[in-house]
């Protein structure tokens, strides 16, 4: 992986861990320990499944760089089928709380988006080779 795409990973998964941190805290005050179980399978179950996509795309990218849109394309279709069963596993567990495995993880989601585009926004980055003869 270049060191763009780690610092993309440190951007995004730091913030995510620790607002999953506190999730888990709010959750076990307002849901008890169900809650607290939830908000932290909902953290593991997020920063994994968005590491996994940045790690897959990035690893494309290394490779062959047109394989980048179908790999992101084809992890984001994976990622919905495979929610889609963990969510269809935990619809009447007792426990944890349902709730606040959906809200943690929409929460998450948003934190891991929203940071990760401010740390790719954050990045330097050239968008042409620069030669090592001009500029001299």
């Amino acid at each position: 992986m270049k060191a763009i795409d780690l610092r993309l990973l440190r951007g995004a998964a730091l913030p995510t861990v620790v607002v999953a941190a506190a999730a888990v805290v709010v959750c076990a005050v307002v849901a008890g320990g169900k809650g607290a179980l939830a908000a932290a399978l909902a953290g593991v179950v997020v920063v994994a499944f968005f590491t996994v996509s940045l790690v897959a795309v990035a690893k494309a990218g290394d490779v062959f760089p047109q394989l980048m849109l179908p790999v992101a394309l084809a992890t984001y279709v994976i990622k919905l089928l495979v929610l889609y069963v963990v969510i269809g596993a935990f619809v009447d567990v007792r426990w944890m709380s349902p709730r606040a495995f959906a809200v943690t993880v929409i929460a998450l989601t948003l934190v891991w988006t929203a940071a990760e585009v401010r740390t790719f926004f954050r990045q330097r980055i050239l968008y042409v080779e620069p030669s090592a003869g001009e500029g001299s």
